[in-house]
């Protein structure tokens, strides 16, 4: 008699192309087995794209998407501890990061949160996260932080890259942003310059504070983000800071 128990298979849905990506092949029996649900840790602050993307999915997939919160991101930054990565200019010319644990305290801990009473309410089942990590960001693959979850990467078992996925959308007819807050300092001059008009206005708003209140920037180069030329720095070759995501639950 097999007494082991099974596993309880979860998505870690970013919203964004490679989840997105992941939680219709999963749908379609593409990716086994059926996961038992996708699950998205809401910041709040995530551009409109991305939850008419979540409706969009809702629709289309057999198994629910569970949203979870750890509270609204930006509420927190009147706090001394700010959780996202800003810009500061030091005396010698040089710019330094801030400590980043926004994606530790509202991605991984309500995920984290959820899967702990899923394992726990049926007999200690032990969960496996699938995560959407592929092989053009093979750095991100990290193991979880604790013990009743296990992650698992399907595009770095399959070897998928971003372009697949791009195309897998493309064919299943299916329009997907980049997941990511409006306002996250990892993102791309292309990624800046790709944000909706609302959502660049409403982390331009953001930056002013931050300029004004803690002499911060959302940008590496410390100046404000309206007076900034994004035109082509994307093509100049910028690296994507996602790929240092930690954790790899962001943009995804």
């Amino acid at each position: 008699m097999n007494n082991q128990i099974e596993p309880i298979h979860i998505i870690s849905l970013g919203a964004g192309v490679q989840s997105s990506t992941m939680a219709l092949m999963a749908a379609k029996g593409e990716i086994t087995p059926m996961p038992k649900c996708a699950i998205f840790a809401d910041t709040q602050d995530e551009p409109k794209e991305v939850y008419d993307t979540l409706d969009t999915l809702e629709g289309l997939l057999p198994f629910p998407i569970v949203r979870v919160t750890n509270g609204k991101l930006s509420a927190t930054f009147k706090e001394k501890f700010v959780h996202i990565p800003t810009f500061k200019l030091k005396k010698d010319g040089s710019v330094s990061m801030g400590k980043r644990q926004c994606t530790k305290n509202f991605k991984l801990k309500p995920i984290y949160h959820y899967a702990k009473q899923m394992c726990f309410a049926t007999s200690k089942q032990p969960v496996i996260l699938w995560v959407g990590i592929t092989t053009d960001e093979i750095s991100r693959v990290k193991p979880a932080r604790v013990k009743y979850i296990k992650n698992r990467w399907p595009f770095i078992e399959n070897g998928k890259n971003r372009y697949w996925c791009e195309q897998y959308l493309k064919l299943a007819g299916l329009k997907v942003a980049k997941s990511a807050c409006e306002f996250c300092p990892l993102h791309s001059d292309y990624s800046w310059r790709h944000l909706s008009k609302v959502s660049f206005q409403r982390a331009a708003q953001l930056d002013r504070w931050f300029n004004k209140e803690r002499k911060e920037y959302l940008h590496p180069s410390c100046k404000p983000l309206a007076e900034i030329d994004f035109s082509t720095e994307e093509e100049r070759g910028q690296l994507n800071m996602f790929n240092n995501e930690c954790e790899g639950l962001c943009g995804v």
